[in-house]
């Protein structure tokens, strides 16, 4: 989502670059990044990188996604049979690729029936321009009733949940994961760092290398106690925040990996730290202490 409006393509292409390197394949993009740029930017980019050859798209599992609007016409945005159509092919051609490996719902849908989404899928499949289907930002119950739908048709269904989830942002614990576990759906979690709030964020105010302000200065100031406790905890492991924070994730049921998203090549070797920090149970026991999760539903709210 950062390359185009905040990393200039060149830049891009050097961090896509490195992360083959590093022996990351998993591309994750949307129909609708390009910020300022406009819609589609972002893509265009990663097509541009493709097109260069040497194997950058056979090693790379490339995820995008559909549901925002392209346009102001009405059939341009969600996941109808028409835009789903329309929309990957308009993808396919500014990746500069034939097929996507992971197709995903950006949102949920409550216009359109299933039966319509998953056909349009089936027919995706057939043509061989998408693998597999996944989904961002659906709740419990939206990944059970897909999942059904998917099942009476004899199709796959979806593979993926893409959400929101980190230390600080727990949600998902109550219905999602539980969903996702029972269904063989992989979580892939966004913005593993709440906006940076846990990759050592009052340290850096501290020494003047970050200023939060709006929303993210609320937020510290919302968790500033939980924040300063959970870097002094990074301290004492001899680890930075943002990898303890990218290390818990990977310790966490259905998780497949989180989405980073790196502005440039240091941030992207920063996050690949934390492949090698363990948490023992004691320090995840200790990160619960500090940013209290939720169990899963009925039992965390009911007897």
């Amino acid at each position: 989502m950062n390359f185009g409006p905040h990393t200039p393509e060149p830049d891009a292409h050097a961090i896509l670059d490195a992360a083959h390197e590093h022996g990351i394949n998993f591309v994750d993009t949307a129909n609708r990044y390009g910020g300022e740029l406009g819609a589609g930017a972002t893509e265009s980019i990663l097509g541009r990188w493709f097109a260069q050859g040497e194997g950058r798209r056979e090693r790379t599992v490339l995820a995008t996604k559909l549901y925002g609007a392209m346009s102001e016409w009405p059939n341009d945005e969600k996941l109808s049979a028409l835009n789903i159509r329309r929309a990957l092919d308009a993808s396919l051609q500014r990746l500069q690729t034939d097929h996507v490996d992971l197709y995903q719902f950006h949102h949920v849908d409550r216009g359109t029936p299933w039966d319509e989404i998953w056909q349009a899928m089936e027919v995706a499949v057939a043509q061989g321009k998408v693998l597999y289907a996944g989904s961002s930002n659906f709740a419990g119950w939206h990944l059970a009733t897909a999942q059904e739908h998917a099942r009476r048709r004899g199709y796959t269904g979806l593979v993926s949940e893409q959400s929101i989830y980190n230390l600080l942002t727990r949600d998902i614990e109550l219905e999602v994961i539980p969903a996702a576990q029972h269904n063989g759906i992989g979580i892939i979690p966004w913005s593993p760092l709440q906006g940076g709030l846990l990759g050592g964020v009052v340290r850096k105010e501290r020494d003047g290398k970050r200023r939060t302000e709006g929303r993210a200065k609320e937020a510290l100031e919302q968790h500033r106690g939980a924040i300063e406790a959970f870097e002094d905890l990074a301290d004492e492991l001899g680890q930075e925040p943002g990898d303890v924070a990218l290390a818990w994730l990977l310790h966490q049921p259905a998780v497949t990996a989180p989405i980073i998203g790196p502005r440039t090549r240091e941030q992207l070797d920063a996050g690949v730290r934390a492949l090698d920090v363990t948490l023992d149970e004691a320090t995840l026991a200790r990160l619960d202490e500090i940013f209290p999760g939720r169990r899963t539903a009925p039992e965390d709210y009911a007897w």
